[in-house]
């Protein structure tokens, strides 16, 4: 008996090679029908004996290709056709996307063997791809995915490419970036100017430049690159003087695995992390006998390696012969990556000594991403290349959402469906380049989803770059969401969860429902609504914002709160460093509340102990105080805590239990005067917080009853905290959930802010 089926399938089914999947196993089955791209996917019609279509239908998804992600398939008998053969017919395009789009991917091992065989006809030619690695969201207008709706759409495939791109068993069939050195992208070299360079070989000369201690800026995938050597401390101490980074870890690029193993300490896990197809940086125990140079990551034990995920940068790391590349992004400190040439030789003209540019436009912005294996699970710091635009895949339907995020880290989402997706790292909200980078963003992610949101969700805090713009909207329902509320939704939205839960949100700054500077907060929480149940008690940051660059502004406030104005007869260090001058000014400004707010803020505290213990006074990017505070603690096992005084509130007016540190805070004194170890000193303090947080918790649950606890909010980069406050959880019965798919910290906010906008 002959029957013909038609197969509704959605996910990311184009741009993998699904479609000359699909056509060899029906030709395989002796099948006849068709299959096409459309905006919700691929529909495809099969028809032939009732046993062949039903085994045809069992290999679908079961032997689907390795980018392929099917996320629903529905089947419907029809009328049998005519048709004698199996094809496959041009895209459709229809009123709604509802198709995924595939990220940027990495070299594959196919490519990867041309791009370096000389009797290949891509023989070192950068822009070798196939239909299972290449640029895919960086170059793309719209959907469907198809060459003329990417920036490929100005180079005409020379015969031979055309002949790949329309055979159905070759890899490269309908690879929309298919190209050759014949009729593809090309390089070329330019000098600090702007200026063309005479070179026959640009990428022989940027990898003897780069030999040489030259800046090179490379365009790549998802923009710029500058590139360095990463073992000369000169070249690398003139790349931050010029980038304007004073001491922020640079990124470095190593060719192999076994590059990597000689500059970190690399696990099971991070091996296959490393060299997945989307090539994120990983942070990685640094070995102290590697050849870089210290200058790349100043006071840390970690390094960020990745390993080249173009042509282009396995053709330049090979040319350069050096061991490890510097590859940071490829703009100004705090502006957005630059993706045109002229915008790079306009903005990186000052920085670079030279560049290796080539033609193929670069449609949308998108940094690297940043990960870590924390805990046995991959935690990411930044989630951009290689991960965006795949969403989150939530529990149930969400209307429409539009949200804006924060101001740091930023990022913005969109609701679809069962579908969140978040754009890529867009940073720091704090110029104008950025903004429009932001508004970039808003535009493009509405445009490939073909979504015009109803709701826009947005952060509390009135001077947000996001919140001004959301406020000026008049197209969309503005929602406001406090930010740590919008912490603990994101992290319950990426674990599937309903209902309530007790949610510990950690971070440096986010604006309070009373206005004041939370960030060391345990909540009640669910989807539409939250109560506050506990936080760390209140200090002023004098100087406002001049406290987070200046910790030693708030350790002279918790010493002052703790002990009052004659603190500084304390016997330690910290207090015969400061200038009298300025401290009774600080202590004058608190005590008059002039530019003083309260903070209950966790990454405040962190600031505090660096300063008193003598890690950093001040910093030269965000966080970097408690990054460094962690780094200190190394291999110490002491195991003692400082501990806190929980103070709980009087019902009904005010049942939040406050956290209060002077018992820490005169421990750690005591370990000062007493000379104890620094590392010793962060160990204790650390484990402090751990058991301050967990004995929060277990006072909510006897309150509440309730037994799921959400961890979110930047703190918990921190590794320490995260594993040790996840294990002390654990032990005393908690269900714990964290963060995997988006950034614990502001780069998952907005995921947050529109599923609470969205309930």
């Amino acid at each position: 008996m002959r029957v013909r089926k038609r197969i509704h399938v959605s996910g990311i089914v184009q741009g993998v090679g699904f479609r000359p999947y699909v056509y060899r196993l029906a030709d395989a089955h002796r099948l006849s029908g068709h299959i096409a791209n459309n905006a919700a996917g691929v529909v495809i019609e099969v028809q032939g004996a009732e046993s062949a279509v039903a085994e045809f239908l069992r290999a679908l998804p079961r032997d689907a290709p390795p980018l392929a992600l099917i996320t629903d398939l529905r089947v419907a008998e029809i009328a049998c056709d005519g048709d004698a053969a199996f094809t496959i017919l041009p895209s459709e395009k229809s009123e709604s996307v509802r198709t995924l789009i595939l990220p940027d991917i990495a070299t594959c091992d196919d490519c990867l063997r041309e791009l370096f065989d000389p009797a290949d006809r891509r023989y070192l030619y950068p822009f070798t791809n196939c239909t299972n690695c290449g640029p895919r969201f960086t170059i793309i207008r719209g959907l469907p995915y198809d060459r003329p709706q990417t920036s490929m759409s100005v180079f005409p495939m020379c015969p031979r490419c055309q002949a790949e791109y329309d055979d159905p068993r070759n890899r490269r069939f309908h690879a929309q970036p298919n190209a050759c050195p014949k009729c593809g992208p090309r390089v070329e070299m330019l000098d600090a100017t702007g200026r063309p360079l005479d070179s026959a070989n640009p990428l022989a000369d940027a990898g003897a430049l780069l030999r040489a201690g030259s800046i090179v800026a490379v365009k790549g995938l998802g923009g710029f690159h500058l590139a360095a050597d990463a073992g000369n401390a000169a070249a690398v101490e003139r790349l931050r003087e010029r980038k304007h980074r004073v001491e922020k870890p640079f990124a470095v690029m190593v060719p192999d695995l076994g590059a990597a193993a000689c500059l970190c300490e690399l696990t099971d896990e991070d091996r296959p992390l490393l060299s997945s197809p989307r090539r994120p940086i990983v942070l990685l125990p640094r070995k102290v006998d590697s050849a870089i140079a210290e200058c790349v990551a100043p006071f840390q034990s970690t390094l960020g390696l990745f390993l080249p995920y173009t042509p282009l940068h396995h053709i330049l790391l090979r040319n350069s012969q050096l061991p490890a590349l510097v590859m940071t992004s490829g703009n100004l400190s705090e502006e957005p990556i630059a993706i045109t040439n002229a915008e790079a030789v306009t903005g990186l003209g000052g920085i670079a000594d030279a560049f290796l540019v080539h033609n193929r436009e670069i449609l949308l912005r998108c940094d690297d991403s940043v990960v870590r294996r924390v805990a046995g699970r991959t935690r990411h710091l930044r989630r951009s290349r290689g991960y965006v635009p795949v969403p989150v895949f939530l529990h149930r339907e969400f209307p429409a959402v539009l949200a804006a995020g924060g101001e740091l880290k930023s990022t913005i989402c969109v609701l679809k469906g069962r579908q969140a997706f978040l754009s890529q790292h867009i940073g720091d909200l704090e110029n104008a380049e950025a903004f429009n980078f932001f508004r970039e963003a808003v535009e493009h992610l509405q445009k490939i989803l073909e979504v015009r949101p109803a709701l826009l969700a947005y952060d509390l805090h009135p001077d947000y770059f996001s919140t001004r713009w959301a406020l000026e909207q008049t197209n969309m329902r503005a929602v406001a969401v406090q930010h740590h509320h919008a912490h603990i939704a994101s992290c319950m939205a990426e674990n599937h969860l309903d209902g309530r839960v007790i949610g510990i949100a950690l971070d440096g700054t986010g604006y309070g429902t009373d206005g004041c500077v939370w960030g060391g907060e345990v909540l009640v929480a669910a989807y539409q609504g939250f109560t506050r149940a506990a936080h760390l008690a209140y200090v002023p940051m004098p100087g406002g914002s001049a406290a987070i660059r200046q910790p030693w502004r708030m350790a002279i406030s918790y010493l002052a709160a703790h002990f009052g104005d004659d603190f500084s007869a304390l016997p330690i260090e910290f207090n015969r460093s400061l200038e009298r001058g300025k401290t009774k000014t600080l202590l004058k400004m608190m005590k008059e509340n002039i530019n003083s707010p309260l903070t209950s803020s966790c990454g405040r505290l962190f600031d505090a102990v660096a300063a008193l213990i003598g890690v950093r006074r001040e910093v030269n990017y965000e966080g970097q105080a408690a990054i460094e505070l962690e780094a200190i603690i190394g291999d110490c096992n002491d195991p003692l805590s400082y501990p806190v005084d929980l103070k709980r509130g009087s019902p009904p007016n005010n049942a939040c239990t406050q956290i209060h540190t002077r018992p820490m805070f005169e421990n750690l004194i005591r370990d000062l005067q007493s000379h104890v170890p620094a590392p010793v000193i962060s160990r204790r303090f650390h484990s402090g917080v751990v058991e301050a947080f967990a004995r929060a918790a277990e006072l909510v649950r006897d309150d509440s009853a309730l037994n799921r606890v959400c961890l979110s909010g930047g703190s918990f980069q921190n590794a320490f905290l995260l594993e040790h406050l996840t294990t002390r959880l654990a032990s005393s019965g908690f269900e714990v959930f964290s963060h995997s798919e988006v950034p614990t910290g502001d780069g998952g906010l907005s995921l947050g802010q529109a599923i609470i906008a969205g309930s």
